[in-house]
């Protein structure tokens, strides 16, 4: 008898083994695959190579992977962007999560956006011409109030004849309503926000007085404040506690009331005590003013503010502030103009003494003012 190993012709004899057949359909099915395989949708390939555990072929994606610190910049806050700095992917899950419960308190805010520098005054450049912009703004309130709130005073009354350092403007549609809760923030290391913490606390305001030279008060825990009486019964809460403007580089998991540094942004203090508002707010930041007020205006947080009475200086340029006397004084105005553009509008200005200004003796400007403003958007 004749035996067919493959496939016999015509006149051949049958298959007397099952092997061969059971080797077509794999062959087949190889041949397909080859064949058509390369034009099939890239799931429909993806099903047959899981069909029954084989594997026909794989597919390489060529796209380049981002690298960590790339992916850390998309998912992270621009102004949170470290310098050189390697971090474990642990420590970045747990700045991750920080910074998204810091973010649950601004979800009311603006968008953060950066600040917009000023044309320049003149077509030339012109110390001059830079300066007397600035102070034909800082002396001309932009809105007159009927009723005022004066240092010390916790009444009520109309403007003063003699002009005091500063005026809460107290319209009755700008003062908190009789069932919300006053809350009223302080921060000055010379005392001079005593007149200040007077008034407020005789309006029932929840006040905290932040300084980082009172060795009495807490530090870094605001929970464990020290509470002092300010006149008119009102008791304020004292803070080792100073402004920053740069956001912290290094931040850990923070719960209510703790925020770990003697120095935060308004808007963590603000977290970690609870507020979402503060409704009078005075700063006498001593030179830093210029980079807090430019934190506000890009983070929103001024949407949060009610009333701000701010001294600034204008002896030198300010931390972290550069440039040439005229660039520095075209960056002042820019940040008032953004103060404006946040809402504020001022209601009183009150000249310090001296005539300096970066250094250079200005008959027609101070060299501090007290600022009165006040929040429209409110």
């Amino acid at each position: 008898m004749r035996t067919c190993v493959w496939w016999c012709g015509r006149g051949g004899l049958p298959f007397r083994s099952g092997l061969p057949l059971l080797l077509i359909p794999p062959f087949l099915l190889a041949l397909q695959l080859l064949v058509v395989g390369p034009w099939l949708p890239r799931a429909a390939r993806m099903g047959m190579e899981e069909q029954e555990g084989a594997v026909a072929f794989s597919v390489i994606s060529i796209e380049p992977e981002r690298s960590s610190r790339q992916r850390e910049t998309l998912s992270r806050r621009p102004d949170l962007a470290e310098e050189g700095e390697e971090v474990e992917d642990g420590k970045r899950m747990e700045g991750a999560r920080a910074y998204e419960d810091e973010n649950e308190m601004h979800s009311s805010q603006v968008r953060s956006r950066p600040l917009e520098l000023q044309p320049w005054a003149a077509d030339k450049l012109s110390f001059s011409a830079e300066l007397n912009r600035i102070v034909t703004y800082i002396t001309r309130p932009q809105l007159n109030c009927s009723r005022v709130l004066s240092p010390g005073l916790a009444q009520v009354s109309r403007p003063p004849a003699a002009s005091p350092v500063w005026l809460l403007c107290a319209e009755e549609w700008l003062l908190p309503a009789a069932d919300t809760p006053c809350v009223a923030y302080s921060f000055s290391m010379d005392g001079g926000d005593a007149d200040f913490l007077k008034t407020v606390s005789g309006l029932e305001c929840e006040v905290h007085s932040f300084d980082p030279s009172n060795s009495n008060a807490s530090g870094g825990h605001l929970g464990n404040s020290l509470a002092s009486n300010h006149g008119n019964g009102g008791v304020a809460s004292q803070h080792k506690m100073w402004l920053e403007w740069r956001a912290p580089r290094k931040r850990k998991h923070k719960t209510r009331g703790n925020l770990g540094s003697v120095s935060q942004t308004l808007a963590d203090i603000m977290a970690a005590l609870g507020h979402h508002t503060v409704h009078f707010l005075y700063v006498d930041l001593l030179s830093a003013e210029w980079r807090v007020f430019q934190n506000w205006i890009e983070t929103g947080t001024l949407q949060s503010v009610r009333h701000l009475v701010a001294t600034v200086h204008l002896q030198w340029a300010g931390f972290e502030v550069g440039g040439t006397n005229e660039e520095v004084l075209r960056y002042w105005f820019s940040v008032l103009q953004g103060l404006q553009d946040s809402g504020l509008k001022l209601v009183h200005s009150s000249a310090g003494e001296g005539h300096s200004v970066l250094k250079q003796t200005a008959a027609n400007a101070h060299s501090s003012y007290t600022l009165s403003w006040v929040n429209m958007r409110h």
